[in-house]
């Protein structure tokens, strides 16, 4: 009677053990991988590959994690270079920049002389020349009936 009460309740606790998985190889990995050393790293996917060797079934939850986040989590090589906040840094700087530019090129074009073949006269003067030379006689200023402003480009 006690041998069997014995052998009972062993078979109750290897049932339940059975049925329950070993402790984790590495709990909370998403916290606790990264914070190891390259060394400990290394020890611990060594160890998570040999429990991913186990049938997929007997492997606890908290090992497919940390074996997941071994392989493709984000640290070291794959630890994300953005952080939060470095878009609107890149956006007022790109704004920042064109506005400069902009700037820049209003300050240089206000700042150089008009040239002489801009002008008006300068311009009407190049539509004579054209007519004289017969420039572009098939749809230019020397064709026949020609009705555009030519060379003229400014009022």
């Amino acid at each position: 009677m006690i041998r069997s009460a014995v052998v009972r309740g062993s078979q109750l606790v290897s049932r339940r053990f059975q049925s329950t998985a070993s402790a984790p190889v590495l709990a909370q990995a998403e916290q606790t991988f990264v914070q190891l050393s390259k060394e400990e790293q290394h020890s611990v996917v060594e160890r998570l590959n040999q429990v991913m060797k186990a049938d997929w079934k007997t492997v606890s939850i908290e090992d497919k994690r940390a074996a997941y986040f071994a392989s493709y989590g984000a640290h070291n090589g794959r630890r994300p270079h953005v952080k939060p906040g470095d878009n609107m840094k890149v956006f007022v700087g790109v704004v920042a920049t064109i506005a400069l530019s902009l700037t820049i090129s209003t300050l240089v074009r206000s700042s150089v002389p008009k040239q002489r073949t801009l002008t008006k006269e300068w311009q009407e003067a190049s539509n004579v020349m054209a007519k004289e030379k017969n420039i572009n006689p098939i749809s230019g200023v020397s064709s026949e009936g020609y009705q555009g402003k030519g060379f003229v480009q400014s009022n």
